[in-house]
C-alpha cells in the first residue's frame, strides 16, 4: 500500500496572511476584505432528508467534522477560457488537442490564485479550522475542526436526525459566508453524512460446484461471467491475441473501503489471468475493510483489471466522515493528482438532492479531469427511472437520475441484460474450458430491468432519464432518442451488462459470490477505455463523450444498439428501447471491444489541413509592367506530399508566373511568389484574380484584387532650343 499523509497545514505563513485582498483580474487575486459582520447565505445546502421532524437535536459541540471541502470557483473569464480549451483538446483539428494539462498547469492557470487561497486559508485558522494543503486543481481547500467552530464561522448548527431508522449528522440551516468570499467560495460540499449509493444491486454466494461433467460456473439455466466469457460475448479475444491488454494504462478506482489483495490474486488465478497486484492508495485514513464498501471496492478492481488484464488497477480509498463522503474525497485525489488516464466511479446520488456545492464540485472536478486527459467513467445507478428513491425496495418513488454522472464531461455507464430466447444452447457451451469460459460469442441484450424479481416491488433496473441541472451538449443533440431528453443532458451514455441473469463472479473474502449492477458496468467500460489508451501509445484520451457519440453516427459504429426493454420500476415510468441508435435507458448500448478500439484510433487521427493566405490590399500594374505578391500556405495534421498552384480566369493580355510549383512544406508552412505580367495590349481594369492551393486531397482557395491601368505621365522639362536656332 502507499499511503498519502493527510497533513494539517497551520503554517505561520498562511496564520499571518492579511486577511484582504485586491481587485479582481481573471487569474489574480479578487477578494476584498473579509468582513464577518456582513454575510451570504448559502441557499440549498440543507439535505432534504434533514427534516425538523427526523430531528433529534442539536449534536454536541465538540463533535468531530473532519475534512470539510471548500469548493472555490473560477473567475466567469478563466470559466469561459476553460470551456475553449477543454473543447479545443477534444477537437481532432484543433491545434490544442491532446495537448493535456497537468494539475499543477490546471490550477495556475483556471484555479483560484494562490493568494486568494491562502487569504481563506488563514480566515479558516483564524476560527480555529486545522487546514490541509491545498490540492495542485486551485478548486478545493479540505479543513477540520468541532460543530461549535462550523456554528461560529458558518453560522448553522449540526443537529442529529435519524431519517428511516438510521442515524445522521447534518447542518439544520443554510450556512453562511462573509459576503466578501462569494465570488469565489461556492460553498461547503457537504456538512452532513447521508452517503452515495453503491451501485451494486444484488450479491449472493456463487452456488456450489457440481459433479462432473457439469461445469462449475454453468448450472442449468443459470450462467455466470467470467472473464473468459466477458471476452467471448463483448470481442476482446482479437485485441488480446494482438497484444491489447492495457500494457502501460492505468485504472484509478474511487472507493472507501479497503479490500483483500489476496481475493484479487485468487480472481485473477481462477480466471486464468496474469497476476497483477493492485496499488491500494490511502487519502487520510485507511477506512479498513467497510461492508458493503468492500464488496464494491473488490467488484471494481477485479473487473477492470478482468477486462484490461494487462493494466495497473489503483484502488484510491477515503474513509467517510462526519461530514464529507469517502467518494468524495477519493475522487478529489485521483484527479488533482491525476493518478490514472481512465477513472471509474460506481457510486450515486440523486441529482436534485445535490445542493449548488455538490454540484459545483463534480462538474468542477470531471472538468478538470477532461483537461487534464482522463476519462472518467459512471455508474448510471440501479434504480432505473426511480433515481432519487430513498431505498431499493421502495414501491414507489421519484423519478431521477445521477447526479454524479450527468456532468456534460464524465461519460455515464448503463445496464443491459442478455436475452438467450430460450436457446441457451446457442450461446453457451455445456462445458466451461479450463480458465472457466463456456459463452460462444455475442449474446443479443435488452435493457437490464430485474424489477419484477423482487416480488413486484424491485427497482432493479439501468438508471437513465434527463438532468435537471445541464443542458444538452452539442455532441449529444441530433442523436436518435436524445430528444426525448427535452433539451437537457440525457443518459446513460453506453452500457455494459449489468444483470443478475448471467451475473458476474467476483472473489472476496475467500469465496466466490455473483455480483450484479451498473456498478459491473462502469469498471469493465473503464477497461475498454484502458485498451484505447494502450492503441494510442498510453496516451489519455480525455472526456470519451464527444468521440462515443461520434463513433455511433460514423459508418463503422461499433455500438450494440439495445431496440427492446424499458428501465420502469413500480411507481415510476421509465423509458423505453425501440429503433434508433440512442435511449433513456442504455444510452448508445453496448459494444464490440475489437471494432471500438479499432474505430477509436481512426476517429482521433487528426485530419490533414491546408490553408492558403493572400495580402488584403490589391495588386496593380501597368500595361507592359509586372507586379510581384508574396502568398504563404500552412498545413497541419498528417498532411503528406506537395502543394500544387494554381490561378483561376486572368483578364486577357495577363499571364501568371510562380517561384516554385509545386512546392513542399517544411514545418507546416511554404512560401511562394505570384507574378502577374501584363502585355502592353493588355486593357486597363479592376479583377478579382483567384488563386488555388491542392494537396493530399484538399483545396485551398484566397482572393487577389488586381489592378491594371495605364501607367501616369510625368511631366517634361521644357524643350531648350536647339543650338542652331538659338538667338541671343
Amino acid at each position: 500500500m502507499r499511503p498519502t499523509p493527510w497533513l494539517l497545514a497551520a503554517a505561520a505563513t498562511l496564520a499571518a496572511a492579511p486577511l484582504c485582498a485586491f481587485a479582481q483580474s481573471a487569474s489574480g487575486p479578487m477578494l476584498t476584505r473579509i468582513d464577518d459582520s456582513r454575510v451570504v447565505t448559502l441557499a440549498g445546502s440543507v439535505h432534504p432528508l434533514a427534516r425538523p421532524e427526523f430531528d433529534q437535536g442539536a449534536a454536541s459541540p465538540e463533535t468531530r467534522l473532519d475534512r470539510m471541502v471548500l469548493v472555490l470557483q473560477a473567475a466567469p473569464a478563466q470559466q469561459a477560457a476553460l470551456d475553449k480549451l477543454v473543447e479545443a483538446q477534444h477537437n481532432p483539428n484543433s491545434p490544442q488537442f491532446h495537448r493535456w494539462l497537468t494539475p499543477a498547469q490546471f490550477g495556475a492557470r483556471f484555479g483560484v490564485s494562490a493568494g486568494d487561497r491562502a487569504r481563506i486559508a488563514a480566515w479558516l485558522s483564524s476560527k480555529g479550522f486545522a487546514v490541509e494543503p491545498a490540492p495542485e486543481g486551485g478548486r478545493l481547500l479540505i479543513f477540520s475542526g468541532a460543530a461549535d467552530q462550523v456554528a461560529a464561522a458558518f453560522h448553522t448548527q449540526v443537529h442529529r436526525y435519524l431519517a428511516g431508522g438510521v442515524a445522521h449528522l447534518a447542518n439544520s440551516q443554510d450556512p453562511q459566508i462573509p459576503a466578501a468570499l462569494a465570488p469565489i467560495v461556492a460553498g461547503v460540499l457537504s456538512l452532513h453524512d447521508f452517503r452515495r449509493a453503491p451501485q451494486t444491486a444484488s450479491r449472493r454466494p456463487a452456488p456450489a460446484p457440481q459433479a462432473a461433467p457439469r461445469p462449475q460456473w454453468n448450472l442449468g439455466g443459470s450462467h455466470y461471467l467470467f472473464p473468459a466469457d466477458y471476452a467471448a460475448i463483448y470481442n476482446l479475444n482479437p485485441l488480446y491475441a494482438a497484444g491489447t491488454t492495457g500494457a502501460g494504462a492505468s485504472i484509478a478506482i474511487a472507493g472507501r473501503s479497503n479490500l483483500n489483495l489476496a481475493d484479487v490474486a485468487a480472481f485473477r488465478a481462477a480466471a486464468g489471468l496474469p497476476a497483477a497486484v493492485p496499488d491500494v492508495i490511502l487519502t487520510g485514513t485507511d477506512p479498513g475493510l467497510v461492508p458493503v464498501d468492500q464488496d464494491e471496492a473488490t467488484l471494481d478492481v477485479e473487473w477492470a483489471g478482468a477486462v484490461a488484464q494487462g493494466a495497473h488497477v489503483k484502488l484510491v480509498t477515503a474513509q467517510s466522515t462526519a461530514t464529507t463522503d469517502g467518494i468524495d474525497l477519493a475522487a478529489a485525489a485521483i484527479v488533482n493528482q491525476r493518478l490514472a488516464p481512465v477513472v471509474s466511479v460506481s457510486y450515486s446520488s440523486c441529482e436534485q438532492a445535490m445542493g449548488p456545492a455538490e454540484l459545483a464540485f463534480y462538474n468542477g472536478l470531471w472538468e478538470q479531469a477532461a483537461s487534464q486527459g482522463m476519462s472518467v467513467l459512471v455508474s448510471s445507478g440501479d434504480s432505473g427511472a426511480a433515481g432519487c428513491a430513498a431505498s431499493q425496495t421502495a414501491a414507489a418513488a421519484d423519478a431521477g437520475v445521477n447526479g454524479l454522472c450527468t456532468s456534460p464531461w464524465v461519460t455515464c455507464v448503463g445496464g443491459t441484460q442478455f436475452n438467450e430466447g430460450g436457446s441457451d444452447a446457442t450461446y453457451w457451451d455445456a462445458a466451461n474450458t479450463p480458465v472457466q469460459g463456456s459463452a460462444r460469442g455475442y449474446i443479443p441484450e435488452v435493457v437490464w430491468n430485474e424489477s419484477a424479481l423482487h416480488g413486484g416491488n424491485g427497482l432493479w433496473a439501468s438508471g437513465g432519464g434527463s438532468s435537471r441541472v445541464y443542458s444538452q451538449p452539442a455532441w449529444q443533440q441530433g442523436v436518435a432518442g436524445s430528444a426525448a431528453a427535452n433539451g437537457m443532458r440525457a443518459v446513460p451514455d453506453v452500457s455494459m451488462t449489468a444483470a443478475a441473469h448471467d451475473g458476474l463472479v467476483i472473489h472476496e473474502n475467500g469465496s466466490a459470490w455473483i455480483v450484479s449492477g451498473t456498478s459491473a458496468a462502469a469498471p469493465a467500460f473503464a477497461g475498454l477505455m484502458a485498451l484505447v489508451v494502450q492503441g494510442q501509445g498510453g496516451a489519455g484520451q480525455g472526456s470519451a463523450n464527444p468521440g462515443l457519440y461520434a463513433l455511433a453516427a460514423s459508418s463503422a459504429s461499433p455500438f450494440h444498439a439495445i431496440q427492446s426493454g424499458d428501465n420502469s420500476v413500480p411507481g415510476v415510468p421509465g423509458f423505453s428501447a425501440g429503433a434508433g441508435r440512442y435511449n433513456l435507458a442504455t444510452g448508445l448500448g453496448s459494444v464490440d471491444a475489437d471494432l471500438f478500439v479499432q474505430a477509436w484510433g481512426a476517429l482521433t487521427a487528426p485530419s490533414p489541413t491546408l490553408a492558403l493566405a493572400a495580402p488584403a490590399g490589391p495588386l496593380r500594374a501597368a500595361p507592359g509592367a509586372s507586379a510581384t505578391v508574396g502568398l504563404s500556405v500552412a498545413t497541419g495534421g498528417p498532411f503528406a506530399g506537395d502543394v500544387q498552384f494554381s490561378v483561376g480566369s486572368l483578364p486577357a493580355g495577363v499571364t501568371a508566373v510562380w517561384s516554385a510549383n509545386p512546392v513542399t512544406p517544411r514545418a507546416g508552412s511554404a512560401a511562394v511568389t505570384l507574378t502577374l505580367k501584363a502585355s502592353p495590349q493588355a486593357q486597363p481594369g479592376v479583377s478579382v484574380v483567384t488563386i488555388n492551393a491542392r494537396g493530399d486531397g484538399l483545396t485551398a482557395t484566397a482572393q487577389l484584387q488586381f489592378q491594371l491601368a495605364p501607367a501616369r505621365l510625368r511631366p517634361s522639362a521644357p524643350r531648350l532650343p536647339d543650338a542652331s536656332t538659338r538667338r541671343w
